[in-house]
């Protein structure tokens, strides 16, 4: 018999609108941080002067030049982690990312080979990515589609390795493009790493017009990525169009994370990661993990970029490093504890 001890001691869920509010000002913070901090941290007083036209004060100059790198390691940092857990929904498997299954290692050989064309400096980075990340993105896609046409039982294991072989063959030729070419080597050391130094207006201007589309389209088929994830027979009697839902839902991605790559990029973990803590503190629904993810990713992307910015002043740490690094633990910990959840019921 439950005494009334017991029921007083039972710890009660957190409401989800408080995790997001959370979430809300966790990134409400680490934006003024970014903005005020670096190689030397600035007054907040400067904040009431940022969208005054440039004076000849230095320090309000440096803080207009770090307001286009923070809004494109925010967007960057939702593109990706949106992009990552709608892939692992339609994969229906955790292990699923941007970077496991070639998407970003496609962004990256396409802007490579790209880059060398005089005619492609006129396309901007956006479409120079998009042909490599929709191909690499199209070949996963298509193997999914046989092996789950074929009824294999470990689909999605051979889908992750399908994704890291083509991985592994697409950086091994950026690699080699690299090297066999010092120019284009000083030109994308930094870019391959992952890094969001150097940004400006016209990287902003270059990103937003493509994640805005598709993260609309996301959240318009949030009810259909749910029924995606029962089984088959289940969605197709709910009504889900299968093929559709699918389709779009991909495509979606892949422009979110092709564009992403483009400015920044291949900021690998961020999607990987950031779905996994969505799962872990919010209910299973994309209505709710679509946001989450996204202040998830945005959270992880400028706590990194503003500890590469601030840890070994006046030297610059690449922001994809620290994203890994931070990354890798959170992950750990989010997996154990849903282990533990697993076991205890």
């Amino acid at each position: 018999m439950i005494s009334n001890a017991d029921l007083l001691t039972e710890k009660r869920p957190i409401p989800v609108s408080i995790k997001l509010g959370l979430l809300t000002v966790i990134l409400a913070f680490l934006v003024l941080a970014n903005l005020l901090g670096g190689t030397r941290w600035l007054s907040p007083a400067l904040l009431m002067q940022l969208f005054e036209p440039p004076g000849n004060s230095h320090e309000l100059l440096v803080l207009q030049a770090r307001l286009p790198r923070l809004l494109i390691g925010l967007l960057a940092g939702m593109a990706l982690a949106v992009a990552g857990t709608v892939i692992q929904a339609l994969c229906r498997n955790p292990l699923a990312d941007p970077g496991l299954l070639g998407v970003n290692a496609g962004a990256s050989a396409s802007l490579v080979t790209l880059s060398l064309l005089p005619v492609a400096a006129e396309w901007g980075l956006f479409w120079q990515a998009l042909p490599g990340a929709l191909l690499a993105s199209a070949c996963v896609y298509m193997l999914s589609l046989l092996q789950h046409a074929s009824g294999q039982s470990q689909a999605p294991v051979r889908l992750i390795l399908a994704g890291a072989a083509i991985s592994a063959v697409l950086g091994a030729y950026v690699q080699a493009r690299v090297l066999l070419n010092p120019q284009l080597f000083d030109g994308f050391r930094y870019w391959m790493a992952g890094s969001l130094a150097g940004l400006r207006w016209a990287d902003v201007h270059a990103l937003w017009p493509y994640l805005i589309p598709s993260a609309i389209t996301l959240w318009l088929l949030s009810p259909g990525l749910n029924l995606l994830l029962l089984d088959r027979s289940t969605a197709l009697s709910l009504g889900a169009s299968l093929q559709r839902h699918s389709v779009l839902a991909w495509l979606s991605a892949t422009l979110l994370c092709a564009a992403a790559t483009a400015v920044v990029g291949p900021l690998a973990f961020v999607g990987l990661a950031s779905g996994h803590l969505a799962r872990a503190w919010l209910p299973q629904s994309f209505r709710l993990l679509l946001p989450g993810t996204a202040l998830i990713g945005a959270v992880l992307v400028l706590l990194a970029d503003l500890m590469a910015r601030t840890l070994l002043p006046p030297r610059e740490l690449l922001t994809g490093i620290l994203i890994a690094a931070l990354g890798a633990p959170f992950l750990y910990f989010s997996a154990r504890s849903a282990a533990g959840e697993r076991s205890a019921s």
